[in-house]
């Protein structure tokens, strides 16, 4: 899901996908898809037993490559012909297998565990979460896929981005910051791992799962936010841009992208207990080893960001009042008064 927070936090990409032409097309490329995979889910369960966890996540991944594929298409408004042509194998095997596939069975075990944290088991009941699973996450990566052809559309007519959302700079910041990155992850593994087992102290697997959900959520947030500003100035103390902030600021992105989506990752990782393993709940153990996992992976993703948001400022990229729109960015990017974080409004036209 790194290339959803790319996607809004960084000012190249958020300002050319949350321009109002991209947002009202983006409307319909999302209500199309929900209507067919609606469509896949009825013939499916004729078919195929959907109550069956891994038959419903093949059947959701499925349709979440056609769908990825389609959609970019149709945000990079070119034939297959072209696509290939310019794009190459490469980057379409990625959009399908990770933006496609592995996207959606995420979103769809998000889905399963959200309905199963308010007491509407799958495992009980299962048409209705096989339905929203399906519908959901087929929306969600029409959107995102579509996004990304448009960002990839825009590139190839000759405007800069210094990032692309397909973790190519994510690796190549793994292998030469690995020594700075080491930290943060570290103490994302322990700090999330120590909040997961607070679940430990209450009884009743849901509310065991909500108090892991919610100390995991929390903490990973505040991680996320500290390794941002250690990405952002890399040679100073994150501490310094941390205090120059306005508190307000600094609680938009606590609260997203660092607390949304580490919950986001730790109810995918519930729902692959609860359903893959076929757990009653979540066991310490599996608590501990999913809230270290999702705290350090937003450890290494935030901090990315940050890197990359000081990337496009040596670069002189600029921000334009339509990415006012996006509130996290606005406050994080735009109102940050000491953090050094530049930036120089455009014009309404």
């Amino acid at each position: 899901m790194l290339h959803r927070m790319a996607l809004r936090v960084l000012p190249s990409l958020s300002l050319v996908v949350t321009e109002d032409a991209v947002r009202k097309q983006k409307r319909i490329v999302m209500f199309v898809p929900g209507l067919v995979a609606f469509v896949v889910y009825r013939l499916a369960k004729l078919l195929l037993p959907l109550s069956e966890p891994v038959v419903l996540l093949l059947v959701s991944g499925l349709v979440a490559v056609v769908t990825a594929l389609s959609a970019y298409r149709v945000g990079r408004d070119a034939g297959w012909g072209k696509i290939l042509q310019e794009d190459g194998r490469r980057l379409l095997v990625w959009l399908g297998g990770w933006i496609g596939f592995v996207y959606g069975v995420q979103l769809s075990l998000l889905v399963l565990a959200l309905l199963w944290l308010v007491g509407y088991d799958y495992l009980q009941h299962p048409d209705g979460p096989a339905m929203m699973a399906i519908i959901i996450s087929c929306t969600a990566v029409a959107r995102d896929a579509f996004e990304i052809g448009h960002v990839r559309k825009v590139a190839l007519m000759g405007r800069p981005f210094p990032t692309f959302p397909d973790g190519t700079a994510l690796r190549t910041l793994v292998q030469s910051h690995a020594m700075e990155l080491a930290p943060w992850v570290a103490v994302g593994l322990i700090v999330g791992a120590v909040g997961a087992s607070l679940g430990q102290f209450v009884e009743g697997s849901q509310v065991a799962a909500l108090v892991q959900l919610s100390a995991v959520a929390s903490l990973g947030g505040g991680v996320a936010l500290c390794a941002y500003f250690g990405g952002l100035r890399p040679d100073a103390s994150w501490t310094q841009g941390l205090f120059q902030t306005k508190a307000s600021e600094l609680l938009k992105y606590w609260w997203w992208p660092g607390l949304a989506f580490a919950a986001t990752y730790y109810l995918v990782a519930a729902g692959s207990v609860i359903f893959l393993l076929r757990q009653p709940g979540i066991p310490t153990a599996y608590a501990m080893a999913s809230g270290g996992f999702v705290t350090g992976i937003m450890a290494l993703y935030c901090y990315y960001l940050g890197f990359r948001r000081q990337v496009e400022e040596q670069q002189g990229q600029t921000m334009s009042s339509a990415l006012l729109r996006c509130p996290f960015v606005m406050g994080i990017l735009g109102k940050s008064t000491g953090a050094g974080v530049s930036m120089t409004a455009g014009s309404k036209g």
